[in-house]
């Protein structure tokens, strides 16, 4: 996507020296562009702990790069699989709620495994750092595709055909590599000339919705308005919502979603206004070993700090303030689980299927047990 006419990915590789990862730091947007310089394995887990990147794609592929900047650093000691494992310790302890981080840290190791030397080692970390942040790209552009068909479905049920969109949290292209999952199919319509519009929920405690989402559609020229939270159910109400798309970090192979706090809310008032309710996502945020999210699928419990506390631009500053009484303690669960039997579909890169095991299934049939 683009940043003021440029086109970015949100992960890349210095061009001058292939030892250093270049990221966009999100913790500045929307008032800073910024482009952080990650030399080591320590920095890429704080980068994902600290949340400089976030989105499931996108930490996958944070991850698989840091994997490479492990074999750098393992290659100049003298116990090279030692320090890869621990290095891949510290990169699996940063985030527990998405999944693509593990896979993404596995399937470097047996990659990793096959080289003899250590700069066979190095060389596979690198290309299989490449492939994978090459892969959330494509995925994310078939998401959209796919995607896509919903979209002109409901404008051709409508008299305006202007699709009204509502999205949570932000799954668009800065949570990925490009494209992003849940903006995906909006920015295809944007771009094929389907007239859309977008509610977007601005996502507290941290505000990845109005500071993110609402940052990125502006910048790709998208119609959108940003939202209070609690006027979404309001929104649906008034007919004003034709369809709901989210994005996960999580989803189990019978179609529970993990997703960002308050998606399950949505869920409840989509079902209630007779809304449907989509989750977009590449299959490497499927998990094949959960089949019950509510039971099974860690939720992130952040700093209560989020919650009392926001940042804000004052006069060509980013300042934070106190938003509770000082004695008054917070909870801060990143994430909630939104049961299948509330999602009307999920959007992948191979199509769009129903939310549980048969569905999803069948459009990974290499999946079967």
């Amino acid at each position: 996507m683009k940043v003021r006419g440029q086109h970015f990915r949100t992960i890349w590789l210095k061009p001058d020296d292939e030892r250093v990862v270049r990221l966009i730091d999100q913790r500045f947007l929307p008032y800073r562009f910024v482009v952080e310089e990650i030399r080591s394995v320590a920095k890429m887990a704080t980068a994902i702990r600290e949340m400089h990147v976030r989105g499931a794609g996108l930490i996958g592929a944070s991850a698989a790069y840091g994997m490479y900047l492990a074999t750098l650093e393992a290659a100049a000691s003298h116990a090279f699989d030692q320090h890869l494992t621990s290095a891949a310790a510290q990169l699996k302890a940063t985030r527990p709620t998405a999944v693509n981080l593990s896979w993404a840290i596995e399937r470097q190791l047996n990659e990793i495994a096959a080289g003899n030397t250590a700069e066979e080692k190095v060389a596979l970390a690198l290309d299989i750092a490449r492939l994978i942040a090459a892969e959330d790209e494509e995925h994310c552009r078939m998401i959209g595709q796919h995607g896509l068909s919903l979209l002109w479905q409901i404008a051709r049920r409508k008299t305006t055909r202007l699709v009204n969109v509502l999205t949570h949290c932000n799954a668009g292209w800065l949570a990925f590599v490009d494209h992003g999952s849940a903006t995906a199919p909006i920015y295809a319509a944007h771009e094929s000339g389907l007239p859309v519009h977008v509610w977007v929920a601005e996502t507290r405690p941290r505000n990845q919705g109005s500071k993110l989402t609402a940052w990125e559609l502006g910048e790709q020229g998208v119609p959108h308005t940003v939202i209070a939270d609690s006027a979404a159910g309001h929104l649906m109400q008034r007919g004003e919502v034709d369809l709901v798309i989210v994005g996960t970090d999580r989803t189990t192979y019978t179609g529970d979603v993990a997703n960002k706090i308050g998606t399950y809310l949505k869920a409840l008032a989509a079902k209630d206004n007779n809304i449907p309710f989509y989750v977009a996502l590449p299959s490497s945020s499927i998990d094949w070993e959960m089949r019950e999210g509510l039971k099974e699928i860690p939720i992130e419990e952040r700093s209560g700090e989020e919650v009392q506390h926001a940042d804000g631009w004052l006069e060509g500053e980013q300042v934070a303030v106190r938003l509770t009484p000082v004695q008054s303690p917070a909870a801060n669960y990143g994430f909630d689980i939104t049961p299948s039997h509330l999602v009307t579909g999920l959007i992948t890169e191979r199509g769009v299927c129903s939310a549980n095991e048969k569905g999803i299934r069948s459009l990974f049939p290499e999946r079967a047990p």
